[in-house]
């Protein structure tokens, strides 16, 4: 999978913790110290997003970023795309 997909899945999941606290991208971007913008840009997964606004992103949201290893999907997970 390519960056770009990762940056939009993240962007989605910031976008849905937003809206399910009932918070603006303002009020969010107020919490976090960042401009309204870049809420924008990390809601729509753009690359040019310095690391340091997402965490201030989801600090503000009450979470943390966290990486963890890539796993291979199972067989069962495999039959229900067909």
């Amino acid at each position: 999978m390519d960056q770009s997909f990762h940056l939009q899945k993240l962007g989605q999941t910031f976008k849905a913790m937003r809206t399910n606290r009932g918070l603006t991208q303002e009020a969010l971007a107020g919490l976090a110290g960042v401009t309204r913008l870049k809420v924008i840009a990390i809601e729509a997964g753009r690359s040019s997003v310095a690391i340091e606004s997402y965490a201030r992103l989801a600090g503000a949201l009450g979470a943390e970023l966290t990486l963890s290893p890539r796993t291979r999907p199972t067989l069962d997970e495999l039959k229900d795309f067909q």
